[in-house]
């Protein structure tokens, strides 16, 4: 089977307040694989989920982004998630006085709408969600709480991944999604995201460390420095670096 490109970014450059952060950046992302991305703090790794997802504060000076054959460098966020572009954060917000239940469906709801296709009532989202919430392993009580207001760290990223599998998106932007989690949430997460994947969807992980990769295998790893994509391989480098750190990497790939 030849699976189809999902994501073509084109020698990006994205700018913040004049400042360059991501510089001549490209990436291709093909149907069916996962891909992992590593750098050191600033090297612009969670940018560039954000830009992917479209977040307005971030300005686009040069390039593509090609999602799904479809040029989406201008598209407004919403768009881009209707369209398929799921991002979880890194620091999940609270949103005081709206029902995990309200937040879910209404996100549900707004991509069967933009389908043409049949919108759920509150009980039957109810059936339709519980057996999403057993397999993440939380508790459905949750769906009463506002979102994410006095969760854990762990509950606030179990609460991110449910929404992944929720809205079945075609590019997930996982931003060190392994954060804050204890080993048992990092099992019950990377076990899910595992069963998420499949032939007709991709994944993009950010993270810092290997103890995520042992769960999740990524297809490729890339190493970000000064806002540009330096080094593409395998798993393998993710365990160079673990060991000898990105110092010992740059200088064995002569950055």
């Amino acid at each position: 089977m030849i699976n189809k490109n999902l994501l073509d970014i084109k020698n990006l450059q994205v700018k913040i307040n004049e400042k360059i952060i991501l510089n001549n950046l490209n990436l291709s992302v093909n149907s069916g694989e996962i891909h992992a991305i590593m750098g050191k703090n600033g090297s612009g790794k969670s940018t560039l989920a954000k830009v992917i997802a479209g977040h307005p504060k971030y300005k686009i000076t040069q390039g593509q982004i090609i999602f799904n054959g479809h040029n989406i460098t201008e598209m407004e966020p919403e768009e881009r998630s209707h369209n398929g572009i799921f991002l979880a954060f890194q620091y999940p917000i609270e949103i005081p006085g709206v029902s995990n239940a309200d937040f879910l469906r209404t996100a549900y709801n707004a991509k069967k709408k933009f389908y043409n296709e049949n919108e759920l009532d509150p009980l039957s989202f109810l059936d339709f969600i519980d057996k999403k919430f057993k397999d993440i392993d939380m508790d459905v009580t949750f769906l009463n709480r506002n979102v994410n207001e006095g969760f854990s760290g762990g509950e606030k990223k179990k609460n991110e991944i449910l929404q992944m599998s929720l809205l079945n998106s075609k590019l997930s932007l996982l931003d060190e999604t392994d954060s804050g989690l204890d080993i048992d949430a990092l099992k019950t997460i990377s076990n899910t995201i595992n069963k998420l994947k499949n032939n007709d969807n991709a994944i993009i992980l950010i993270t810092h460390y290997q103890r995520l990769l042992d769960y999740i295998k990524p297809n490729y790893v890339h190493i970000m420095q000064e806002g540009n994509i330096v080094h593409t391989g395998d798993f393998s480098i993710v365990e160079q670096l673990e060991q000898y750190g990105y110092q010992y990497i740059q200088s064995s790939i002569n950055l």
